[in-house]
């Protein structure tokens, strides 16, 4: 017999294939499974391994239908099979059947059945050929698993797989990569893939990819690619080069959509953005309120919005207006040069004249101009002279304008003006911040037009305690110098006088009521004209002091405390008489220019029970002997025993010129003993002069 099979028939040789014993053995040794059936599908010889397979042996398995020795499944396959071999003259494949061997396991075989012929051509018989194919089988489901657990990953993390040749070339489709572009085939393998990225990252992006072909190293980028729909995702891509024996084969990538993180990322910058601005918005309101709640004039009040202006505002030019109701117009506090003053009276604009602060005025609302066309648009609209208005535009270099109406209470007070040289945009929040601004902007200037005014009738209620003026005496000078240390409207303590009594001297004194306020005045005007009355019956300051203490212990609060320093001295000579209640010591000026300063017993303050004295007091004629109050040379960062030792310092840099005339020498010890301090009590000076003696005398 011979078998048509698609293997070449072997050469003749010695060996006699038709040999039995052979041919048995050669079955013996193989690893498939074999079986003969004859033309009427008995089985003629098996090998060991198909007897194996079906669990039958091969005495029993010899001369049988396959249906009276195999299991109905494999019955139906083999006879169906052989059947058809010998029907149809040609081979059958049955390529996988599943058969369950007598060790209880599963194995999947690939039959094949062959017609084998004789030498006349004739089907004697069907040949079984059955290879073990269960490994490759699992090797062939595990790859196709892990491809499809591969391509579910992919989709699931909306990647875009792609595959380049060794020089970057396109050579597979993307099928999700041209869903989202809307490439077609053709334009994606043609590298079309760079014409839908950003025009602005595409040469960027094509010089990295080129790089990191030559490199042969891992690419890395960011661009956006234009979509289906015409607008642009964001995508991180990356590809890897797989090498093999040295050498580039290809180029796997893929492509991650990040635009929902790159949206969130821009939606928090913004945030953070918004919040930092709210934030520096709010601290530099609190700042500008702060400042505003320490300005007490008006000019400091100015001064601190011009201070916002230039820094939280970047600002070129600020300017503040009041209004003036009597004269219908804004009257200019400090202008820097501003356009809106030309042509106007002084530092006035009049309420009819359209600029930006008139405006906000009139209108109660804010004036936002940003621009130099924002703002014509806005003047002529308000009644504007085109022709005023071009001029403005043209002489000027501002490009952006805010005016303020300062609102107290629905009352206009006047105006706050910011420029820029810049067009400048003013968000809603910006705005916000401005009218909030303007409103503590508003109270400070009302609360400081209100100090001044009350300040000034205070100032004037406490001068009017003093004397109008000195008396003149002659061969002696007198001189004064009051600075009055309170920042708020109350009326301090401090008090000077001088007058002549009956024999013809002159008496000084200088005091100090301790408090502030009309308590502490009225309490100085008590002991004032007690001090007059009783000097002027009976002089002796040790006597005057005496009746002061029982007019204070009648008149006034046991809590009130009030020093002073009495001296009389008799012109031209100089002799006199000191008594001291309390208060710093006088100082002594020589012509040279230096100090003595005169240390007698300090006594206590008035109403305190005790035995007062005084004592021999001279100032030699071209002396001065200065009376002061503690707050020449008392501080909260300088105590009176340093304040006096500056004191005595001070006048050895006294001029000649001004140790000889006491006007100017109160002037300089008040201005040098204040110098680098913050005045915070009255300070109150009184100087006596003895002209030296001349020929003539």
């Amino acid at each position: 017999m011979s078998a048509e099979t698609s293997v070449p028939r072997p050469r003749e040789s010695d060996v006699d294939i038709s040999d039995s014993a052979l041919f048995k053995g050669m079955l013996s040794e193989a690893e498939f499974a074999f079986a003969f059936f004859d033309a009427e599908g008995r089985v003629q010889r098996v090998n060991d391994v198909f007897s194996d397979v079906v669990s039958v042996p091969a005495d029993r398995l010899a001369g049988s239908l396959p249906a009276e020795v195999l299991s109905a499944d494999l019955n139906q396959i083999i006879t169906h099979a052989v059947q058809a071999v010998i029907d149809s003259d040609a081979p059958v494949t049955e390529g996988r059947v599943r058969v369950r061997s007598g060790r209880g396991e599963t194995r999947q075989w690939s039959l094949s059945f062959s017609p084998v012929h004789d030498d006349e051509g004739e089907l004697r018989a069907v040949a079984l050929i059955g290879l073990d194919v269960t490994e490759s089988r699992q090797t062939e489901e595990a790859l196709r698993r892990s491809e499809e657990r591969y391509r579910s990953l992919v989709e699931a993390q909306s990647q875009l797989v792609w595959i380049t040749s060794p020089t970057g070339a396109v050579i597979e489709d993307a099928p999700q990569w041209r869903a989202i572009t809307g490439q077609g085939l053709e334009e994606y393998l043609a590298n079309g893939w760079l014409d839908v990225v950003h025009p602005e990252e595409r040469q960027q992006t094509e010089e990295a990819w080129r790089e990191a072909l030559r490199g042969r190293t891992m690419f890395e980028w960011n661009y956006r690619v234009r979509t289906r729909a015409s607008g642009y995702r964001h995508f991180e891509v990356r590809a890897v080069p797989i090498i093999r024996h040295g050498r580039v084969v290809e180029w796997v990538g893929a492509n991650t959509d990040v635009t929902p993180q790159r949206e969130a990322e821009e939606m928090r910058g913004r945030l953070t953005d918004q919040l930092g601005a709210a934030a520096l918005r709010t601290a530099r309101l609190q700042g500008a309120t702060a400042m505003l709640a320490e300005a007490l004039t008006v000019e400091q009040v100015v001064q601190v919005i011009i201070d916002v202006g230039r820094t939280a505002l970047a600002a070129d030019r600020s300017a503040v207006a009041l209004l003036d109701t009597d004269r219908a117009a804004l009257k200019l506090i400090n202008g820097e040069g501003i356009m809106e003053a030309s042509g106007a009276r002084g530092d006035e604009i009049p309420l009819s004249q359209s600029n930006v602060m008139t405006m906000a005025v009139n209108s109660r609302r804010p004036v936002f101009a940003e621009s130099p066309e924002s703002l014509k648009a806005q003047l002529l609209e308000a009644g504007g002279d085109e022709e005023v208005l071009a001029g403005l535009l043209a002489n000027g270099d501002e490009r952006a304008w805010v005016g303020l109406p300062l609102l107290a209470a629905g009352r206009a007070l006047g105006a706050l003006r910011f420029s820029f040289t810049r067009p400048q945009k003013i968000s809603q929040e910006d705005g916000v911040f401005l009218e909030a601004l303007a409103g503590q902007c508003a109270l400070a200037v009302e609360r400081a037009t209100l100090f001044e005014r009350e300040h000034r009738t205070a100032e004037t209620l406490q001068r009017s305690l003093l004397p109008d003026r000195l008396p003149v005496v002659k061969g002696l000078v007198l001189a004064q110098r009051f600075r009055s240390g309170s920042r708020h409207v109350q009326v301090g303590g401090d008090w000077y006088d001088a007058f002549v009594l009956q024999d013809g001297r002159v008496a000084a004194v200088v005091g100090d009521v301790m408090g502030k306020g009309v308590k502490a005045a009225a309490g100085m005007g008590r002991i004032r004209n007690a001090m007059r009355a009783l000097a002027l019956t009976n002089p002796p300051p040790a006597a005057v002091l005496t009746g002061l203490d029982r007019v204070f212990e009648a008149t006034e609060e046991e809590e009130q405390v009030t020093t002073l320093a009495y001296v009389v001295v008799e012109p031209v000579t100089g002799e006199g008489t000191l008594a001291l209640a309390g208060h710093p010591p006088p100082v002594l000026v020589s012509p040279q220019g230096t100090a003595i300063l005169c240390e007698p017993e300090p006594g206590t303050p008035l109403g305190w029970p005790t035995s007062r004295r005084q004592f021999r007091f001279v100032v030699p004629p071209g002396h001065t002997a200065v009376l002061y109050s503690d707050g020449l040379v008392e501080n909260r960062k300088r105590g009176l025993d340093a304040g006096l030792a500056e004191l005595c310092s001070v006048v050895t840099e006294a001029p000649p010129e001004v140790v000889g005339s006491p006007h100017m020498l109160l002037d300089f010890l008040v201005d040098r003993m204040l110098s680098g301090y913050e005045q915070d009590d009255d300070v109150t000076a009184l100087a006596i002069h003895v002209p030296p003696a001349t020929k003539s005398d």
